[in-house]
């Protein structure tokens, strides 16, 4: 009764970090149908492409293993083992390609729905394993009763249509029945490929059902409960810690930035040691100067020392670098009264620049 209202009570889709947690601890859908559906195609197509050679192989060896039956040595122990050894390598030999085909696609049908992960978890020892109460539940609980009932509609069904398709065969087998072993091999094997394309076909649609229950009961198992998704917010959103180290990588990463881009400063307003504000105009792109960089004491030392690296000039003005520090923002425009002390400095940067450059030769 708890159980029922329990889901009752969980009427939210699962949230983002919900499905991630549940992944990460193994818990992911998994159809068990796939993969013998997988299986079934790796039959069809060993029996497609190398059963024919197999069977007759095969039908050639029994043939002369019954017909001549006194070509056989039976005298003594190591005589049988080695007819036995004989007959299991040509049935393996018929055989080991089928298996192997089988096994490959069940792999890959499992690997496609879930990629593998290692999680400790799901191997560790549990009591609820081992234990009877927990057991009996599995087996008699609601999904064992869905499970069992899955299992049983799909043998009905299989069966029904099996011996739908293939009500002809008996007379073909008896048919085949008055050939040699050799002809009859392939009678056989025709049956057993209508057979296989049969089972396959009904696989095919029981796996697609089957991949669309299992995700559906998959989410529906993580439904959450309003409160359960208003906590999960809350620990996440809301603890400070997580906010606070969020702040400290947004700080890191706009600094990071700042920092790279004040080589492309045209000069440097500072206060000796507490302020720093790099600021770049260029003719014909910028119509005012624009802010690129500013900091604060080691922030502030460490853009004078970048602008000293590039060659960049540094403006040492008390007065002016503190009140540019409280009113600029980065990658935003000076103020307007801010623009003839700005306006001085850069009149200056550019008179020092042509007074650098050598003027036109005399003779």
């Amino acid at each position: 009764m708890s159980d029922s209202a329990d889901k009752d009570s969980k009427t939210e889709e699962a949230t983002e970090k919900k499905v991630r947690d549940s992944v990460d601890k193994g818990q992911t859908p998994f159809s068990r149908e796939t993969p013998l559906f997988a299986s079934f195609v790796a039959a069809l197509i060993f029996a497609f492409f190398f059963s024919y050679d197999s069977a007759v192989r095969l039908g050639t060896f029994l043939a002369i293993f019954l017909e001549r039956p006194d070509e056989w040595t039976l005298a003594n122990n190591a005589d049988a083992v080695s007819l036995y050894r004989l007959v299991a390598v040509e049935i393996g030999r018929a055989v080991v390609i089928v298996f192997v085909l089988m096994i490959a696609f069940g792999l890959a049908a499992g690997i496609l729905q879930n990629p593998p992960q290692f999680v400790a978890d799901r191997i560790a020892p549990k009591w609820s394993r081992i234990s009877i109460s927990k057991g009996w539940s599995r087996l008699f609980g609601a999904k064992g009763i869905v499970e069992f009932l899955k299992s049983v509609a799909k043998v009905s069904f299989a069966t029904a249509f099996v011996v739908f398709v293939l009500r002809d065969s008996p007379s073909r087998l008896l048919a085949g029945m008055a050939t040699n072993p050799t002809t009859f091999a392939p009678v056989m094997l025709d049956i057993l490929i209508e057979m296989l394309i049969t089972i396959t076909m009904i696989m095919a649609l029981i796996a697609i059902a089957d991949i669309a229950w299992t995700r559906f009961n998959w989410r529906a198992d993580l439904r959450m409960t309003r409160q359960e998704v208003k906590d999960e917010l809350k620990q996440t959103d809301g603890d400070p810690l997580v906010k606070s180290r969020i702040r400290s990588l947004q700080r890191d990463r706009a600094r990071n930035r700042m920092m790279a881009a004040v080589p492309q400063a045209t000069l440097v307003i500072a206060n000796p040691t507490h302020f720093s504000i790099a600021l770049r105009y260029e003719r014909g792109r910028d119509n005012a100067p624009i802010v690129v960089a500013k900091g604060q004491d080691l922030v502030a030392l460490k853009i004078r020392e970048i602008a000293a690296e590039h060659g960049i000039p540094v403006f040492e003005d008390v007065a002016l670098a503190r009140s540019m520090y409280k009113q600029v923002s980065v990658d935003s425009v000076i103020p307007q009264q801010f623009y003839q002390a700005v306006a001085e400095l850069i009149r200056l940067i550019y008179a020092n620049a042509a007074k650098k450059q050598p003027g036109p030769r005399t003779t």
